[in-house]
């Protein structure tokens, strides 16, 4: 939930399946065909997902937010209508995609993941044992920047090396390899002296840090 308080703990479900329903099964698989197709990136779908209304984010189950960021990024590329998704079927001759997944690839291609390093173009801006402190920036768009720990200071413990940029991918602004750095916080930096926990690591990109 980005950080926000109020929804109260999360509760494991002990011994809890891969999909409470068939559906559930059904929409992970659209999702790794579209994924797989080229018609747009992780982080586009991310934030997909992110831009649906607060009603439905909120009250939808797991599945049925993947659903629905599906259904907007099909519509947004004219790949289908909302006329389609209301009848459950094609209504006019399906378009072509880059890419199609074929099922006898699919363990495969699962297993291989999709590395997102790359190689650096640039030195490095912060070093293990460096105070930092992250942007107190809110983007209207995707960011893997948690809420809870804008502008608060922690201590770089950990260089990644350079990953595909998530805020620029997200935008469809090209992969934009920036700098990738492990940051650990002190429980009470982030949450105050009632904090439960002794720290919290994030891993976060350098445009979002500054120097402490």
């Amino acid at each position: 939930m980005g950080g926000l308080q109020c929804f109260g703990p999360v509760v494991e479900e002990q011994n809890e399946p891969l999909f409470h329903q068939p559906w559930q099964k059904r929409v992970f698989a659209m999702t790794l065909a579209m994924g797989a197709s080229g018609a747009w990136n992780l982080d586009e779908s991310r934030f997909a997902r992110e831009s649906l209304p607060p009603d439905l984010y909120l009250n939808a189950g797991y599945y049925r937010i993947w659903l629905a960021g599906i259904e907007a990024l099909m519509k947004q590329r004219d790949l289908i209508s909302e006329e389609e998704i209301q009848a459950g079927r094609l209504l006019q001759p399906a378009k072509a995609l880059p890419r199609l997944a074929k099922a006898e690839l699919v363990p495969a291609a699962l297993a291989a993941g999709s590395p997102v390093t790359r190689e650096a173009k640039t030195p490095a801006g912060f070093a293990v044992g460096q105070q930092v402190r992250v942007s107190r920036n809110a983007p209207r768009e995707h960011t893997r920047v948690p809420r809870y720990i804008r502008g608060c200071v922690g201590e770089v413990v950990r260089v990644h090396g350079c990953h595909v940029f998530a805020d620029s991918h997200a935008r469809g602004e090209g992969e934009d390899p920036r700098w990738l750095y492990n940051v650990c916080f002190s429980a009470t930096e982030l949450w105050g002296d009632a904090a439960q926990r002794s720290s919290v690591n994030v891993d976060i990109w350098e445009p979002c840090l500054e120097l402490a």
